[in-house]
């Protein structure tokens, strides 16, 4: 069975489920995972974990990601992006200057709180959002705390004097569980009119970024010539926030049952409830092992192999 990260560019139109349901046909396996949702309208970086890469989904999906797009401001929608049903419409009869622009990115910068959309797959008693509404009903939507690091212009906002629009093209560096269709319509806010998410791609993820990415064309080309192992990256590009310690055979027998370690074996200065270890073994990540303060040692917190 194959066993990896492939760093697929996801094309406009499919859901990232019509991903995962096209790699596990080309792989021939039922255990592939994706490792954070875009949207159908939405291209771009979208790791895939296949085998017993599925394992570090979580770790994939902790990482930040970089987005480049666009938001009108002058409509809204009811899903916050093109492909709603507009509610709202002001026309912007002076268009905002770059200096105005930037200040309302710059309010949605560092630690903020967002209200994920209602056409968004957050589940609510045991609801998706989207299905609530759908059905034309309403729910309260818990907060989300999210770190945008960078929400910047990336060229000259254009006016459209025709329909009294607006277009502003930004770049975002956001933590995960980021709707970025909700920062374009908070910045709407800022500045004191309705918006929308009018394109959006996303950059970077899980360490990928968009020149990395793999096609499904460049897929079942490597299918067709018996390759397509080698399109997959190896866990360890999902763990490079990591430090890396190499295990002797004596310590790799114990760890592969799960045996704990102590604190000097861990080879860190000061190690504490946040200290996460990967250990190699032979150059390849075999499992992660947490700091536990209370017994000074370090115990398995995930493990990727014991062969």
């Amino acid at each position: 069975m194959p066993n990896g990260i492939l760093p697929l560019y996801k094309p406009r139109g499919l859901t990232s489920f019509d991903c995962v349901a096209k790699i596990r046909r080309l792989y021939h396996t039922r255990k592939v995972g994706h490792s954070g949702t875009l949207d159908p309208s939405v291209d771009g970086v979208l790791p895939i974990c296949i085998g017993n890469a599925t394992k570090v989904v979580q770790f994939l999906v902790a990482s930040g990601k970089q987005y480049q797009g666009s938001m009108t401001l002058g409509f809204a929608t009811t899903t916050e992006d093109l492909d709603g049903d507009e509610i709202e419409r002001m026309a912007i009869a002076k268009p905002f200057t770059t200096a105005e622009i930037d200040a309302a990115l710059a309010t949605m910068t560092g630690e903020i709180t967002q209200i994920p959309p209602m056409f968004s797959a957050v589940k609510v008693n045991g609801r998706r959002l989207y299905d609530y509404a759908r059905h034309g009903e309403t729910v309260a939507r818990p907060e989300r705390h999210i770190t945008i690091g960078r929400f910047v212009q990336r060229q000259a906002a254009t006016y459209d004097a025709e329909t009294q629009t607006q277009t502003i093209y930004f770049t975002v560096d956001c933590s995960k569980g980021t709707y970025v269709r909700t920062l374009a319509v908070d910045v709407g806010k800022q500045l004191g009119v309705p918006a929308v998410m009018s394109d959006l791609t996303r950059l970077k993820s899980g360490g990928f970024n968009l020149a990395e990415t793999i096609t499904f064309d460049q897929i079942e080309a490597a299918v067709a010539a018996g390759t397509e192992a080698d399109l997959l990256a190896p866990i360890e590009k999902a763990l490079t926030q990591y430090p890396q310690v190499a295990l002797t055979a004596a310590q790799w027998a114990r760890v592969k049952n799960g045996a704990w370690l102590l604190a000097d074996e861990g080879q860190q200065a000061n190690p504490d409830a946040d200290t996460i270890l990967a250990l190699t073994y032979q150059d390849r990540i075999k499992c992660l092992y947490s700091y536990r303060t209370e017994e000074q040692r370090y115990k398995p917190f995930k493990m990727f192999s014991v062969e």
